[in-house]
């Protein structure tokens, strides 16, 4: 799928919308995603700031997608853990970057390349209008090649 395309049906759908979550960048080949949390009356907590499961959900999907739409049809790819600390209070709009290197694509190809699953963490930090960190997220993706494209090995 074209990274356009889907960067529009992200910011279509409906826990994004109506959240105030708009992704700003997701680049064509899939190595670079920019997403913003705008404050809303319907996203702010009791004490007027961002909520947390709010600040959570603009990360939860991206290291997934860009790392399943980089390595292809060829790969498994799972959410399977995920942590936020909470830095300071969340006002205003609030951003997160995403870049996933060559290197680490690299590294999941090979550990991976004869079935073996390999366990990643990606952090990522979402900062206010003025950088300072807000929150820090981790986010763990299984990666396993399917069975049909993984490389013998020397026993078979």
């Amino acid at each position: 799928m074209k990274a356009s395309v889907l960067r529009r049906g992200l910011n279509l759908w409906p826990p994004f919308l109506f959240s105030g979550i708009h992704v700003t960048a997701l680049s064509p080949d899939y190595r670079h995603a920019h997403v913003e949390l705008r404050m809303r009356p319907w996203n702010r907590n009791y004490v007027g700031t961002h909520f947390g499961g709010s600040l959570f959900a603009m990360t939860d999907p991206f290291w997934m997608l860009l790392a399943m739409q980089s390595l292809g049809r060829e790969y498994w790819v799972w959410d399977k853990a995920g942590e936020i600390e909470f830095v300071k209070p969340g006002r205003g709009t609030v951003h997160a970057d995403f870049r996933l290197r060559d290197e680490v694509l690299d590294e999941l190809r090979a550990a991976t390349a004869n079935g073996d699953k390999a366990l990643r963490w990606f952090d990522t930090d979402i900062t206010d209008a003025s950088g300072e960190v807000v929150a820090r997220v981790r986010k763990q993706l299984y990666v396993r090649r399917k069975p049909a494209h993984r490389e013998p090995s020397d026993g078979e």
